[in-house]
């Protein structure tokens, strides 16, 4: 029997990569808009790259520039023949130092008040010790005598003295200089600041107007916090799915329960680096990944990949190493933040990035995550059908899905040979797939008859070259057995 030619518009894939593309590149990559990628040209260029999400940051966007870009993405995908998915990354609770009329330039030893009062940050007090506002009234509340302060990214570190109801007295132990609206850590301090703020929610409206596929809430510490932004998405019936980024000591302490209520988890190391000794970060880093892999969560690695290549068109030999160990480690995806944003050469980051990855991907199989939970039948199915294609060296996994959940289920087994060719009937889940290890997506339309639509699923892997006569390959699929759809794996032979 002859397959069908995939060549009308109902069969065709959207957004494959032609067949003379390199192949399935496992870990995905995220991006970051900003002056340098968003025209409409260098947004094709770094789809074409190899872009798979596209990440919008809102502690620096504001609503009309976020909606103005989230549509040039979306033309940007259909131009390239490859849409992708978005991420709008809210700014979260934060702690920031007031304005100041000049840069303070800090002592060793300096004495020195944070203030809790309007209008006392002008830099002095009437006891003659200079002093700054902060925009967070409970800190008084919250930090203790002998407490570590770090201000502006870990820059300047002070240690609490002394405090009262409207100032916090401290000496500074690492000195620099201090302007306005500087971010204040405070490692190892429980802050009792809202999980989503009234900037959050409106943000979240305002991506809503044209569609988010997923968001990322900033400085997750438990799982109330995602609770939290879930309640606020389904009370406004809003369809995104929900990243947590883990920025302190107290995520960490509840990661496991972090992970289990989030849809995928980001690593954001530059505020981990600031909260944890820097030593630390590396063993922070493989158990978030080890912890989200047991649980089938995807994990997103964050923050200073190719710092360098903000300035420099070539990244450096650490900056290879460190990703290519994200990669070994088989996280879901690697992100670019400045390097996207602001920096000189941000086609090349990502075109590097897509080279370390292929590159580390050739070398070294993936496997079963360790540890993974199998609490449903469906699970049970999904690793046979993995270990199926394993045995085979399958030259695929075909998973059949509305919502995405099967071929999220392959992925996080982390099959060793086969990448997961996932064919959905939704547009929006087509676009979510992206960020998922080893899925290639393919939006079609499915037919009335189950037999019709596997054999227009292996007609369009003919067409695009993702597979040849005579290959095998592991199809997953619900089917029609009397009255009720029932679970099945099925091996099939290319014709």
């Amino acid at each position: 029997m002859s397959s069908p030619e995939p060549a009308s518009a109902e069969a065709r894939p959207v957004g494959f990569p032609p067949p003379d593309d390199q192949g399935s590149r496992r870990a995905k990559i995220v991006f970051t808009i900003g002056p340098a990628t968003e025209d409409p040209e260098t947004l094709r260029q770094i789809l074409l790259a190899g872009g798979d999400v596209c990440r919008i940051n809102m502690a620096h966007a504001s609503h009309e520039w976020t909606l103005k870009v989230l549509r040039r993405i979306r033309e940007a995908g259909e131009a390239a023949g490859r849409p992708i998915a978005t991420m709008m990354d809210v700014k979260g609770p934060e702690i920031r130092t007031g304005d100041l009329d000049q840069t303070l330039h800090l002592e060793p030893g300096e004495i020195f008040d944070f203030t809790i009062k309007p209008g006392g940050g002008d830099g002095a007090s009437s006891e003659e010790v200079r002093s700054v506002d902060v925009n967070y009234r409970n800190l008084v509340n919250d930090v203790r005598v002998g407490d570590t302060v770090l201000v502006d990214n870990g820059l300047i570190r002070m240690e609490v003295l002394e405090k009262d109801h409207s100032r916090i007295r401290c000496k500074v132990m690492i000195p620099g200089p201090l302007s306005s609206r500087r971010h204040i850590n405070l490692p190892g301090v429980k802050v009792n600041l809202p999980a989503l703020t009234e900037k959050d929610k409106a943000d979240i409206h305002a991506g809503m107007k044209i569609g988010l596929d997923y968001i990322a809430l900033s400085f997750v510490r438990e799982a109330a916090d995602i609770a939290t932004l879930r309640d606020f998405l389904e009370e406004h019936r809003y369809q995104a799915r929900i990243i947590a980024k883990i920025e302190d000591q107290q995520a960490i302490s509840n990661l496991r329960e972090i992970v289990s209520a989030c849809d995928g988890l980001m690593v954001a190391r530059g505020d981990l680096g600031i909260e944890c000794p820097f030593e630390e970060l590396p063993m922070i880093q493989r158990h978030a990944v080890r912890t989200c892999l047991a649980l089938g969560r995807p994990v997103i690695v964050a923050t200073h990949l190719l710092e360098s290549m903000i300035q420099s068109p070539m990244p450096t030999r650490a900056e290879v190493t460190d990703v290519a160990n994200a990669i070994f480690e088989q996280v879901d995806a690697i992100m670019l933040s400045g390097e996207t944003t602001v920096g000189k050469y941000p086609v090349p980051c990502v075109q590097a990035l897509d080279k370390i990855a292929r590159r580390c991907e050739g070398g070294e199989r993936a496997g079963f995550a360790g540890g993974l939970k199998l609490g449903s039948d469906r699970a049970k199915i999904l690793r046979s059908a993995v270990v199926m294609a394993d045995e085979l060296h399958a030259t695929g996994l075909i998973a059949f899905t509305r919502s995405g959940a099967m071929a999220v289920g392959l992925a996080s087994m982390r099959p060793r040979h086969s990448p997961i060719f996932a064919f959905t009937n939704s547009a929006a889940t087509f676009r979510r797939l992206r960020l998922h290890w080893g899925v290639e997506p393919f939006q079609m339309v499915f037919g009335a008859e189950p037999e019709h639509t596997i054999q227009k699923a292996l007609a369009t892997l003919l067409y695009y070259g993702r597979a040849r006569r005579g290959d095998k390959v592991v199809v997953v699929s619900d089917i029609l057995a009397s009255d009720r759809l029932i679970d099945s794996i099925q091996l099939r032979t290319v014709e």
